[in-house]
């Protein structure tokens, strides 16, 4: 751990130990646990792009592909209480905290049954009264209204909560992001903030995007602590942003989390990525992490080849039976619309009323 002349400490995943070898705080348990949500969000948004591309789904389609380690590592580390603002790349992380395949599909698909009721974009998702906030699509907004939730929380006298939100490097641009990090700092909120750095603001490089050589850089402007993680290695991505979550939680401050990778697909389904430099994609950067991660778990011997074709096998039949379900039922009825807020009539993630 290294401290500079700022109130900033920027700290390595070296530093840290990186645990590829099974050494350092991750264990077999929350390894396993992430990779099986990792290839459930694999193999969902899979299908999801099939289901686009078939003209069943209306709006765009923004796949977490290359992004899965980085996004479930942060969803894992948060519990009941916390509250989650989850990005268009964050399939991962949303199962992770909870969300379900059943209630990803009847909103994409525009079940009335799902938790937003068919009224609103497919990513627009999530539960704000759990602390799972749907995500508003400005660029940085979430930052904002995650400071905003963690204030409403010291209002009410909550304690041992954290606020976590994810961003990609050309977010980081906005004034939003700016706001609520600045809000953050001076506030001591306990907040993690995850910059995907995935080397493209849409088709932007990041050479035209920041000046600084470094996004991480950014940390100390903000006197806040600042974290690199590997973005496509899960191990790294849990030990660093585990530290980060645990920092926060502890009353350390907000904490700044920066991971290079790639996005390993377009912005969005519409989008050939043809932008992007074949020497990228070979790089290092372009390793896919479900790959990584598949590979640290079977030499540590935390997972078997069969236990994995179990998996995979298990979610591909619970995907393709709950879009055979969710396709057969009814989409939104203006007719029938109570045209409530959404905050006015709680409903859980199964879609059902409540109590």
């Amino acid at each position: 751990m290294t401290k500079g002349s700022s109130p900033v400490q920027t700290i390595s995943s070296q530093a840290l130990g990186n645990g590829r070898n099974g050494t350092g705080r991750v264990t077999k348990e929350i390894a396993r646990r992430a990779f099986r949500t990792m290839l459930e969000a694999r193999i969902l948004e899979e299908k999801l792009a099939a289901l686009y591309r078939s003209g069943k789904i209306v709006g765009g389609v923004f796949l977490g592909r290359g992004q899965e380690a980085l996004s479930v590592a942060l969803g894992v580390h948060l519990r009941r209480g916390d509250i989650y603002a989850p990005l268009i790349r964050d399939q991962a992380g949303r199962l992770a905290f909870g969300d379900t395949i059943l209630d990803t599909l009847r909103t994409y698909l525009g079940s009335s049954l799902g938790s937003m009721r068919g009224r609103d974009g497919n990513i627009h998702r999530g539960r704000p009264s759990e602390g799972y906030h749907a995500m508003i699509s400005h660029l940085g907004a979430m930052v904002s209204t995650v400071c905003g939730g963690l204030v409403a929380k010291r209002f009410r006298g909550e304690t041992g909560a954290v606020g976590a939100t994810c961003i990609g490097d050309g977010g980081t641009s906005t004034g939003s992001f700016h706001e609520g990090m600045n809000m953050a700092a001076v506030e001591k909120l306990p907040m993690v903030v995850v910059v995907a750095n995935n080397q493209f603001s849409y088709s932007t490089p990041n050479d035209r995007q920041f000046a600084c050589g470094d996004l991480l850089t950014r940390a100390a402007g903000y006197g806040i602590t600042g974290r690199r993680a590997i973005g496509n290695d899960l191990i790294d991505c849990l030990e660093v942003i585990g530290e980060a979550v645990a920092a926060a939680r502890a009353g350390e401050g907000p904490q700044l989390v920066v991971a290079d990778l790639l996005r390993l697909v377009g912005h969005s389904e519409q989008d050939d990525a043809s932008y992007i430099p074949a020497a990228l994609k070979e790089s290092p950067l372009g390793r896919d992490c479900l790959d990584i991660a598949e590979d640290q778990l079977l030499e540590n011997e935390w997972v078997t080849d069969t236990e994995l074709s179990s998996w995979r096998a298990a979610v591909k039949a619970e995907v393709e039976e709950t879009v055979g379900k969710v396709l057969r039922e009814p989409a939104p009825d203006p007719a029938e619309e109570d045209w409530n807020a959404f905050s006015v009539v709680g409903r859980n993630l199964s879609g059902e009323d409540e109590e």
